[in-house]
């Protein structure tokens, strides 16, 4: 296939990140309101939630090593996105914010395409048949020893690992979840050699292509409109 057929954008791709992103924008919304519009915590924090938000958090993370398949470069794409996130970490530890993103899905993702880019031959190499099942196990094994190892460390929260004092107001450790875009990187291989059904290639969705193509936008402008937002109608209400 043609280096121009694989940066073909693909609709049900973009509307699944489109729909990820979105739902992401509503969990953020959802716990704006209970932190600080005293909003009933069940709204943001319950057995349904809680399962969804890593649910579409994996879809996303594993559409974005899908899309690694269509990069020019991933080194450089990494370390835009790396330098985005650590400008959020600077921000969110600001006084009058105080609530630090110390390694959130941006800088995931950053570190992610950045590896990638770095060690894609070695991972490119696994044989088609068992990469899928190696990325599914390492999934496991790394979250079980992320939750049942314990490591004497407080310099690991990268990893999985932190102390009783690590705060992260969004948090995404590279274990398990680097293996979660690799495992996306190997689907991404079937797709760019049209080896899917036609529909998949053909099928058009409304709106949320749109948002998925603008979904680093989107991350990065969401949360000060929806906090500004907030802070506007506290304001008001103050009144």
């Amino acid at each position: 296939m043609s280096g121009e057929a694989k940066r073909k954008r693909i609709d049900i791709i973009d509307a699944l990140r489109g729909l990820s992103v979105i739902l992401m924008v509503i969990h953020h919304l959802l716990y704006d309101l209970v932190t600080f519009l005293g909003a009933p915590v069940w709204l943001f924090s319950n057995p349904v939630f809680d399962v969804l938000h890593y649910f579409f958090a994996g879809v996303f993370i594993f559409l974005s090593g899908v899309s690694s398949q269509f990069s020019r470069s991933n080194i450089r794409r990494g370390v835009k996105v790396l330098a985005i996130a650590f400008v959020f970490t600077i921000v969110t530890s600001l006084p009058f914010i105080n609530m630090p993103i110390r390694f959130g899905v941006l800088h995931l993702l950053g570190f992610s395409m950045l590896f990638y880019g770095l060690t894609r031959r070695a991972w490119d190499a696994l044989p088609r048949a068992i990469a899928p099942a190696l990325y599914i196990l390492l999934i496991v094994i790394s979250a079980l020893a992320v939750r049942f190892i314990r490591i004497p460390s407080e310099h690991l929260w990268m990893f999985g690992w932190y102390g009783p004092d690590f705060y992260s107001a969004d948090y995404f450790p590279i274990f398990p979840w680097l293996f979660v875009f690799l495992l996306g990187t190997n689907a991404g291989f079937y797709i760019i050699e049209n080896r899917l059904p036609n529909w998949f290639y053909e099928k058009k969705f409304p709106i949320l292509p749109a948002v998925g193509r603008k979904s680093l936008l989107v991350y990065i402008l969401h949360q000060p409109v929806l906090y500004g937002t907030i802070m506007l109608v506290i304001y008001l209400m103050s009144r």
